[in-house]
């Protein structure tokens, strides 16, 4: 058990990752009260004493977005005026992680805007997981730390027994490739790229498969699960290429809209997400979906930092 030069408090959004996380550490969940008055403003009030403590927030910025990264933003105020020694935002799902880039003339890079509203409110340090693009590492001036889920599904996968000659990594995308890489390398199976176009968020159609996936067990490889349409296009268009089973894993499950009864009625046969987001109720209503856990991963994590030990080997 570490001792009280550190507490980890949790936001609304994710309190069963939370629970576990502090289980892993050894230590109780920090107290604090997190309500609204009644034109929705958040108020929370820290209900310990933190002055010269490390405190770490777990939130990820999730449904509602804009709900939860207000919440986020005032915990860290909270704390940074009770004399927190430092404050780590743990993000497991980062938000408007998308909006990356300027896609068109006039519009916004909102990761970068989230970005500077965590430092500004006085976040010292920040921690996520799989983020959607690796260079929003640079839309922050304080240290950032980049967690990969690919440990937790390479157990999964490894215990499922996938893997070998009639395995085969399939990304849904060529930007996914690097990734995708990644999994048929401690996988030892071959990769697939698909080709699609996106006309509109949220919808995208499959053009091309490069790569053979006859025969053979695919496993669509993503970071984000949003209304699934590209996810359940991806694995239909294998699965007519002649793929014998059609698997899926991506760290965040947003599943968003018609998601769940996308995955019921599609041709994938398991589909594993993690737990960046809660997933108590959708993982009753999917009878696909099978949900890992990073606790341990991002409570490992936690130990590390406040020790001032290297989290490298955590990395891969």
């Amino acid at each position: 058990m570490l001792n009280k030069a550190i507490t980890i408090f949790a936001g609304n959004a994710n309190k069963p990752l939370a629970s576990e996380m502090c289980k892993y550490v050894g230590m109780p969940e920090g107290r604090a009260k997190i309500s609204r008055f009644a034109d929705g403003e958040i108020f929370v009030e820290i209900s310990e004493s933190v002055r010269g403590v490390n405190c770490f927030i777990l939130q990820p910025t999730c449904s509602p977005a804009n709900d939860t990264l207000m919440e986020l933003l005032v915990m860290i105020d909270a704390l940074k005026r009770a004399s927190a020694a430092s404050i780590v935002a743990l993000v497991p799902y980062f938000g408007y992680a998308r909006q990356d880039r300027k896609v068109k003339p006039r519009t916004p890079i909102s990761a970068k805007l989230v970005a500077d509203l965590l430092t500004a409110a006085g976040a010292d340090r920040v921690l996520s997981v799989d983020l959607h693009a690796g260079q929003i590492q640079g839309f922050f001036n304080i240290p950032f730390d980049h967690l990969y889920a690919t440990p937790v599904f390479k157990d999964a996968l490894l215990r499922f027994g996938l893997g070998g000659e009639d395995t085969v990594v399939v990304s849904p995308d060529a930007g996914g490739v690097e990734r995708a890489r990644a999994y048929s390398k401690f996988l030892n199976c071959g990769i697939a790229i698909i080709d699609k176009r996106r006309d509109s968020p949220n919808e995208s159609k499959v053009y091309n498969l490069v790569g053979e996936v006859k025969g053979k067990r695919a496993i669509l490889i993503d970071d984000i699960i949003d209304t699934a349409g590209t996810l359940c296009n991806a694995a239909q268009a294998v699965k007519d290429q002649g793929a014998k089973q059609v698997f899926a894993a991506a760290t965040h499950g947003v599943l968003s809209g018609p998601a769940v009864d996308r995955l019921n009625a599609s041709a994938l046969e398991r589909v594993w997400v993690t737990n960046t987001i809660n997933q108590d109720e959708r993982s009753a209503q999917c009878d696909c979906l099978e949900v890992l856990s990073v606790g341990a991963l991002i409570g490992e994590a936690v130990k590390r930092i406040h020790h001032g030990d290297s989290i490298s080997s955590l990395f891969g």
